[in-house]
């Protein structure tokens, strides 16, 4: 053998054991999951329980071998509910994480400018905030999913319910910013056409929740109804004054989503017979399989039930597992394709599917109302399920409405 048949034979050989050692090293390299999400700020309590939702994934995948035996990686990462603090955030799980695809963004305002890098960066973004731009041209793009409902699903279902069982005559207030304007417009669009009235409606500054130079306002109305679009920490500083200007005992209270924990925080006495809408209760346990499933083992976790976010994070996790597992690839478009093709899913209950157009999730949900404070069952139980809204396209503008050919 010539020296050039020898390095040429030499050269083969040791391609042979080298790429399947490449190939051996990157199977086992994690899949990450980038998470940025509001752990500080007005939104912090349902943060925290949106990450617990995705802790509880994580850990249930891995319990299983991971993805496609590789090991699952989230990294979470603070926002600060601000949207240039969300994009950098996103920008570094990408470029410096090395994160595969990305989850999270609970503010709708942050989840969008989350969507700008992503769509940069051309990876796979599943926002779990309710927004109406996240999913609709020209924000949206095939790489981004959105698995919360929103403020056009909510506020139209809350509209139709509300007319039926709690008033004709509506006042709303709301958070003047990105959640908040949208709900107000749908809802007040969806009363007029109903043959409802809307009396009037009342702005404030997201996280300052000072009514009380607009409560005489609202009284002198008389509205039978207030729909009180106030998230997060300003919800119950927002009820408490209502209560004490009489408001709550002149007008019935609504608000477009319910939550436990601060439902809990404020107590039945101030929450008592107040409605919401909601995607997922711990209640539901009681009647859903795979919701006992899911309740069961979060409080083994964590020591406590779950509120309706856990479950955003949750499934969106373990969407993202699915996605690989079906495409057999971690490449986002592959993902995304898969995930389009196998459009129902069922983590927490019962079964969703994704609309094709626009990567929308379309998902039951329900109508609360608060217990009286000696009808409330233990610690937790403070919810009644008085309505169920099957999972409805008609609820939704449609593929063309938002843009899509």
């Amino acid at each position: 053998m010539d020296r050039r048949a020898f390095l040429a034979t030499g050269a083969a050989a040791a391609a042979t054991f080298t790429f399947p050692a490449i190939l051996r090293a990157q199977s086992r390299d994690p899949i990450r999951i980038g998470f940025p999400l509001p752990l500080t700020g007005t939104f912090a309590a349902i943060a925290a329980d949106l990450q617990r939702g995705a802790q509880l994934a994580h850990e249930e995948i891995n319990a299983k071998g991971g993805i496609m035996g590789r090991k699952l990686e989230v990294l979470f990462r603070d926002d600060q509910l601000k949207p240039a603090v969300g994009a950098q955030r996103t920008k570094e799980l990408i470029e410096n994480d090395k994160a595969d695809f990305i989850v999270g963004g609970l503010a709708a305002h942050v989840q969008m400018a989350i969507n700008e890098q992503t769509k940069a960066a051309k990876k796979l973004y599943i926002s779990v905030s309710q927004s109406d731009e996240i999913s609709a041209k020209p924000d949206t793009s095939p790489l981004t999913f959105h698995e919360a409902l929103n403020p056009t699903i909510t506020s139209r279902a809350m509209a139709q319910f509300g007319m039926q069982n709690i008033g004709k005559k509506w006042w709303v207030v709301y958070a003047d910013y990105a959640w908040g304007k949208q709900n107000n417009a749908v809802f007040s669009d969806r009363i007029a056409k109903l043959g409802g009235t809307i009396l009037g409606n009342t702005p404030y500054p997201l996280g300052k929740p000072e009514f009380s130079a607009h409560l005489p306002k609202i009284q002198a109305a008389k509205p039978d109804a207030i729909l009180a679009v106030t998230p997060g920490a300003d919800n119950v500083p927002f009820l408490k004054q209502a209560i004490s200007f009489g408001l709550k005992k002149e007008a019935r209270i609504a608000q477009p989503l319910h939550f436990l924990f601060y439902t809990k925080e404020g107590g039945a006495e101030v929450f008592q017979d107040i409605y919401g809408a909601t995607h997922f209760c711990h209640e539901l346990a009681e009647t859903i399989p795979e919701s006992k499933r899911y309740v069961e083992a979060f409080q083994k976790k964590f020591n406590q039930p779950p509120d309706a976010y856990s479950t955003y994070g949750y499934s969106g996790i373990k969407e993202i597992a699915r996605g690989v597992e079906l495409a057999k690839s971690t490449d986002s478009d592959q993902v995304a394709n898969a995930l389009r093709k196998n459009r129902e899913y069922n983590h927490y209950k019962g079964k969703q599917y994704w609309r094709a157009c626009d990567n929308k999730s379309f998902q039951d949900l329900w109508i609360l109302k608060v217990r009286a404070p000696q009808q409330v069952k233990g610690e937790w139980g403070l919810f009644d399920v008085v309505g169920k809204v099957a999972a409805n396209e008609e609820l939704e503008r449609t593929c063309a409405e938002k843009g899509h050919a």
